[in-house]
């Protein structure tokens, strides 16, 4: 792979992804796939005004052997320097990055009860703290190639041409080559244009209907607003947490969603393939799963914490989107969630709320935003997928026609 081109993607990722502020402390998390780019990556960090870069390793077998030889109890164990970290976390708010590179299937076959049940404790512990740095710290989470990952979607290609083409791909889909940067501000820009356009409505629901079955309708908070492309932190320090990212996005008003969605694409979750399912909402809240691959696994999903049931999120992204148009079912959310629209179970975004610097964490959940421990996307875009919105003032606005915007 080009050496400019990744000098120039992990500059992307320091200066438009965290947008790193000088003397700004930085957390780097990554598999063990590419270590000649995450060194690109720590640099472009410190030739941002980084003061420190430190790079937490992962590695999904070691994950593996975790979950099969220790205890429950174990497994879940947050010991009390991991607690001081995230309590360090919670004061210095350093920027944290996270490249995606793990196998989607890399779990498969684990105790995915055992597994969920150590992450519930593990969530229950980091929460408060989490809660602390709402909206008050910049991250980023993008994705460099995985050789498992590469297989996956490449079987007919050698090993070395599996991980090339990967990177061809991640690169175009995150806007990576020629001037960046420059990209970036005008998609942003785009993004800004089209969630102004929504947010003039003044939706008060938004309508979901496939030829698949989906049939879902799901109520919004006055004080909503979509967002899309780059985020501002409380400081007011604009960054974009996704790289790619086609959506425009808002938290609809917990306890608001009637009726039943269908998944358009599998869905990775714990290194598990969730496949072919549906939920069943009534009052907000999932009573019914089914999933012809993995329903345990849903189940347990669903069942993390009181709010994992309910919605955390509203995407909108056209069926004829960049990544879609790319041809490959990527088998990772932060690829294939930018490739159609979406929800999300669990947690909303506060700053989805109009005025959110000025209120507190506790206010905006008054207001209808959902609070779990959890947020995990899967999509629902279809290429028959109408949208539409009823509005405040009693319109009935489309959206969508035929998986793309109607406006």
């Amino acid at each position: 792979m080009n050496d400019t081109i990744l000098q120039a993607y992990a500059r992307l990722i320091a200066r438009m992804g965290v947008h790193v502020q000088p003397g700004q402390d930085v957390v780097v998390e990554a598999q063990l796939d590419q270590p000649a780019f995450v060194e690109r990556v720590v640099e472009a960090c410190y030739e941002a005004g980084a003061r420190t870069v430190r790079v937490d390793w992962r590695h999904q077998p070691l994950e593996r052997l975790h979950t099969r030889y220790r205890t429950e109890e174990a497994l879940g164990e947050v010991r009390p320097w991991e607690e001081a970290r995230l309590a360090d976390y919670a004061e210095t708010l350093p920027c944290r990055i996270y490249l995606l590179s793990e196998d989607p299937d890399g779990l498969r076959g684990v105790d995915g009860a055992k597994l969920a049940a150590a992450a519930r404790h593990k969530r229950q512990v980091a929460k408060p703290y989490r809660d602390r740095m709402e909206n008050r710290y910049q991250w980023c989470i993008a994705a460099v190639p995985g050789a498992a990952w590469a297989a996956k979607l490449f079987p007919e290609l050698p090993a070395e041409q599996a991980v090339a083409r990967l990177w061809e791909a991640i690169l175009t889909a995150s806007r990576a080559e020629g001037d960046a940067e420059a990209a970036w501000r005008a998609h942003n820009a785009d993004l800004r244009a089209r969630c102004d356009h929504l947010n003039g409505l003044h939706i008060r629901s938004l309508h979901y209907r496939a030829g698949n079955g989906t049939d879902l309708t799901v109520g919004m908070m006055a004080e909503g607003r979509f967002h899309g492309g780059a985020d501002r932190t409380r400081q007011g320090v604009a960054f974009n947490p996704n790289i790619p990212s086609e959506e425009v996005y808002v938290s609809p008003r917990r306890g608001l969603a009637e009726g039943i969605v269908y998944s358009s694409m599998p869905l990775s979750y714990q290194g598990q393939l969730i496949d072919g399912f549906s939920l069943r909402f009534q009052e907000g809240r999932v009573v019914e799963v089914r999933a012809r691959e993995n329903q345990a696994l849903l189940e347990e999903l669903v069942a993390m914490d009181e709010g994992a049931a309910y919605l955390g999120e509203c995407a909108l992204v056209p069926y004829d989107s960049p990544i879609r148009k790319t041809g490959i079912l990527f088998y990772n959310t932060l690829f294939d969630e930018n490739a159609a629209c979406h929800l999300a179970l669990g947690a909303g975004f506060c700053d989805t709320v109009e005025g959110f610097e000025g209120r507190t964490l506790e206010e905006c959940r008054a207001l209808g935003v959902n609070d779990s421990i959890l947020h995990e996307d899967f999509m629902i875009g279809t290429a028959d997928l109408d949208i539409d919105a009823e509005t405040f003032d009693g319109r009935t606005v489309p959206i969508f026609r035929r998986g793309g915007w109607a406006f």
